[in-house]
């Protein structure tokens, strides 16, 4: 399996890479406006990136204060490779260091086997966000 690197910080520190991550996976291939996209928490919530061997970002999410997890993007040539499981983990471990009691996501309806598989668990009806069927999903730390 590939090494990679995951780096946790600051929006100062990873707007960059977020940014170019999330252009790609959310703007781009998913057509949502860049209005939807960019909004006041990316200034007050904890970015994690994960990074390829050339150092190159392929992945991000954010953890915000509210203990809700956003923004969970991997770029299309890494998905399927373990890389989203490997972000997950690091910022469930990050929510565990910080004593967080539980924590939440708005999950595309794609991907509610792979949160489930983590130890999410669905809640409520399924809604559109963005144009795009999500439900909300909850784990208990």
């Amino acid at each position: 399996m590939q090494q990679f690197q995951i780096l946790s910080g600051n929006w100062a520190q990873f707007e960059q890479a977020a940014k170019l991550i999330r252009e790609q996976v959310f703007i781009q291939e998913q057509h949502i406006a860049p209005e939807d996209e960019w909004d006041a928490e990316d200034a007050v919530s904890l970015h994690f990136i994960a990074y390829d061997q050339e150092a190159q970002p392929i992945a991000t999410a954010r953890l915000m204060n509210s203990n809700s997890i956003g923004r969970v993007a991997v770029l299309k040539a890494y998905r399927g490779k373990g890389i989203g499981k490997l972000l997950m983990e690091a910022v469930i471990s990050q929510a565990r260091i910080e004593r967080r009691e539980f924590l939440k996501l708005s999950s595309q309806v794609h991907a509610i086997s792979f949160y489930a598989g983590l130890g999410f668990a669905a809640e409520g009806e399924e809604y559109l966000d963005c144009g795009i069927a999500h439900i909300d999903m909850r784990m208990k730390l």
